[in-house]
């Protein structure tokens, strides 16, 4: 497994850190159909075996996209997903994209203990460094289920070796969500003082924060104006984080038994995701967490294998 050092030189305040010359950062949550969370149809991990899946065909295609288009993004692997298809890790490794964890059996942070997800998100970290020799730095919780109710979820972070996160959602949310104006890049306490935060970017309108960049929000919304929220995201000097799950780029999966309102929000508009996604590679600028960490945290790296 490969071990690294990380050594940050402290900003004078724990308030929001911004960079003069912002791009976005591109992520995926490599996850499969029948990945959905908090359902009474959502299948327990006993019964994922079983079911046909399309993570292998969809992340391909996705990383085909990434590669006609020149750009690396971030990969936040289940440790479940990895483990089974460890191919694709290798594969988006080779491609130059950068792998990170989304835990190992998508379970929201609120229902867990300390200690089940610090066993969780440690079991994850150390199937991706296994299979790519690489450190494992960022992490990525279900559904970014962390809330005030898990208070513990950060030093539990740092226990398991994690260096940045993006699981924080600054707004109502129907699993997760924080009570939080921070919607730029920022440490966590002095207790974390190695963890950077990079919460979910939401804008705010009409005195609001909505989210238009990942998930059921970018299929939802018009191109027309994701395109324009994310230069407003952009020019307040925040990078923009959109995010996408390889479903969603193939309509034609199996679905999940679920009511009306669930049903539109996991699968409105799954035939437009795709050209979204080529549109955004193609007129924004895009980097990995990893890389990004060196502009907000003034990180110097040494790893030895």
């Amino acid at each position: 497994m490969a071990t690294r050092e990380l050594t940050t030189t402290r900003v004078a305040s724990d308030s929001v850190m911004a960079s003069r010359n912002q791009e976005c950062i591109f992520s995926v949550d490599v996850e499969d159909w029948f990945h959905i969370l908090d359902l009474p149809s959502t299948p327990p991990i006993e019964e994922w075996e079983k079911l046909p899946s399309r993570v292998e065909r969809n992340f391909m295609r996705l990383l085909d996209i990434l590669s006609e288009h020149k750009v690396q993004i971030t990969c936040f692997f289940l440790g479940w997903v990895a483990q089974k298809y460890p191919s694709l890790v290798r594969e988006a490794q080779s491609r130059g994209h950068e792998t990170a964890s989304h835990g190992y059996s998508h379970q929201l942070v609120y229902r867990m203990t300390p200690d089940q997800f610090l066993e969780d998100s440690s079991k994850a970290k150390k199937i991706l460094e296994d299979i790519t020799g690489e450190a494992v730095w960022g992490f990525r919780s279900s559904g970014f289920s962390v809330t005030e109710d898990s208070p513990w979820f950060f030093e539990q972070l740092v226990r398991a070796g994690y260096f940045y996160d993006s699981s924080v959602f600054p707004g109502p949310r129907a699993h997760g969500g924080m009570k939080t104006n921070r919607y730029a890049p920022y440490r966590i306490g002095n207790h974390a003082s190695d963890l950077l935060e990079f919460p979910i970017t939401v804008t705010r309108v009409l005195g609001r924060p909505l989210c238009f960049f990942g998930g059921g929000y970018l299929r939802l919304f018009p191109y027309a104006l994701v395109k324009r929220m994310a230069h407003k995201v952009l020019k307040e000097g925040r990078p923009v984080i959109f995010y996408v799950h390889p479903r969603e780029i193939d309509p034609s999966h199996p679905r999940l038994p679920m009511n009306r309102m669930r049903s539109f929000k996991s699968y409105v508009n799954l035939g437009t995701t795709e050209d979204k996604i080529r549109r955004l590679l193609s007129e924004f600028s895009f980097k990995t967490f990893r890389n990004a960490l060196k502009d907000f945290a003034y990180v110097s790296e040494a790893r030895t294998p």
